[in-house]
């Protein structure tokens, strides 16, 4: 159960929130707009991420390995810690909470604090101007398109999207600093 002053602020927040989900999920009512998000949706679950670490060693040659299973490593971190704070914090999805927000995908789990695909969109968004620069014109607008589609398909709220990102950041300049201690420079 959660703290009752988790819980209180949850519902402060959702209330708050409810409005603008609303208006943000109900482009998901144009098809073009609902293929858009829910394509890059699923991109985000797992597929792109594992694309560009594997293809680390195209870009780099035998460092790509390293760099590689560093990312690795810290998407491994990531994954703990963004199944602690949701299983923890169980805040409730937000067309669970109000009807009037539209859910135009099934989710992957049932709550919605924090997102986890932002966190991954961003974590990797840095990892990659660290490492291979020349991709951001690609990886950057699609990390934008996936958190924009948590909300757009009502499985988010903008503070889990944002919270999301602020971890997944924070990892990843985590991540970096570890590894310039630990390895030469990536």
């Amino acid at each position: 159960m959660l703290p009752r002053t988790t819980r209180l602020t949850f519902e402060r927040l959702d209330r708050f929130e409810s409005r603008l989900s609303h208006r943000f999920a109900e482009l998901s009512r144009h098809s073009p707009t609902l293929w858009l998000f829910r394509l890059v949706s699923r991109v985000g679950d797992w597929p792109a991420w594992v694309l560009l670490c594997l293809c680390q060693p195209l870009w780099h040659g035998t460092r790509g390995w390293l760099i590689a299973v560093y990312w690795g490593l810290t998407t491994a971190v990531a994954a703990l810690l963004y199944r602690l704070l949701k299983t923890r914090l169980c805040r409730e999805r937000p067309y669970i909470t109000f009807s009037t927000i539209r859910c135009s995908m099934p989710p992957v789990d049932r709550y919605s604090f924090p997102s986890g695909h932002t966190l991954h969109a961003v974590m990797f968004t840095l990892l990659t101007a660290t490492t291979t620069p020349s991709l951001l014109p690609v990886v950057f607008p699609l990390a934008c398109l996936i958190a924009a589609s948590r909300v757009v398909l009502g499985l988010h709220y903008l503070s889990d999207v944002l919270i999301g990102g602020l971890i997944g950041a924070g990892l990843a300049w985590s991540s970096q600093a570890l590894a310039a201690l630990i390895f030469p420079p990536l």
